[in-house]
């Protein structure tokens, strides 16, 4: 399936391929591909049988960032997104479809993986900032690229590197826009591994973790994003919650049963 002439998406054995497939302007992100990969997220959201999501670019990078070529633009955001003077209208839940672009992913109840090579530029580096796991090439080339043009990282970008990327590290990598490697990437916190077959990579973990129960990853996702804004008694009270909503559902028992049989698991979709 294409959006806008920009983004693919595949599906098989359980596993989406999101393709970022604009690869002559090395996957930059202009209107089509905001709009594409809002389209491509939600799209995902409600398709039945997707276990897990690998992201990717086409071509020679990730994503190479805004589109310069926009940036004369006034509505570069799109009339009905959230640009020029109205970034503060919240379009997409509590995101504008800059901020979507990103939080789509971990807005997803299935776990999203993405594969960086190449160019991984501000809003790009955003983008793959959004998915749960980020497997880097070694001689990925990475910037929180904003302060170059006069601008702040505003594409999620705060709300993903919390909690992953060192406070310290951040404000020198922002205040300086100074490019690092996907093998810094790994020790700063931007990205989970570093491989040199990130997309062979990303498949592996991506189909490994589509064999699992997909009710208990949805369901550890969902705690996972929500215990990062509670106090000790909600997350708690959270953990029991949603361990209440799996013991000995059919998905809890088939795990049990496939461990001890030492086989694949036959699930049904949530």
């Amino acid at each position: 399936m294409n959006f806008h002439d920009r983004v693919s998406v595949t599906i098989e054995d359980h596993v989406a391929h999101v393709l970022l497939d604009r690869a002559d302007k090395m996957n930059a992100l202009d209107d089509a591909m905001f709009e594409a990969i809002v389209a491509a997220g939600s799209h995902l959201h409600h398709t039945k049988g997707v276990r897990s999501v690998v992201l990717s670019g086409a071509g020679r990078s990730f994503c190479a960032g805004l589109d310069l070529s926009s940036m004369g633009n006034t509505d570069r955001w799109g009339a009905n997104g959230s640009g020029g003077g109205n970034l503060t209208d919240r379009t997409h839940g509590n995101a504008n479809r800059a901020q979507q672009a990103a939080m789509v992913w971990r807005k997803l109840p299935m776990p999203v993986i993405a594969a960086v090579h190449g160019v991984c530029f501000g809003g790009g580096l955003q983008v793959a900032s959004g998915a749960d796991i980020r497997i880097a090439h070694p001689d990925a080339r990475m910037a929180v690229m904003e302060v170059k043009w006069g601008l702040v990282p505003d594409m999620a970008g705060y709300v993903l590197w919390r909690g992953n990327v060192r406070d310290d590290v951040l404000r020198e990598l922002t205040y300086t826009h100074r490019e690092f490697n996907g093998t810094e990437a790994t020790a700063f916190g931007f990205a989970t591994h570093v491989d040199a077959d990130p997309l062979g990579r990303a498949m592996a973990l991506a189909r490994e973790i589509a064999g699992k129960s997909p009710h208990a990853v949805r369901g550890a996702k969902l705690l996972t994003n929500r215990t990062a804004y509670m106090d000790e008694d909600e997350i708690l009270m959270a953990e029991s919650v949603a361990q209440h909503e799996l013991m000995y559902s059919p998905g809890q028992i088939e795990a049990v049963k496939a461990g001890m049989e030492k086989r694949a698991g036959e699930f049904g979709d949530p």
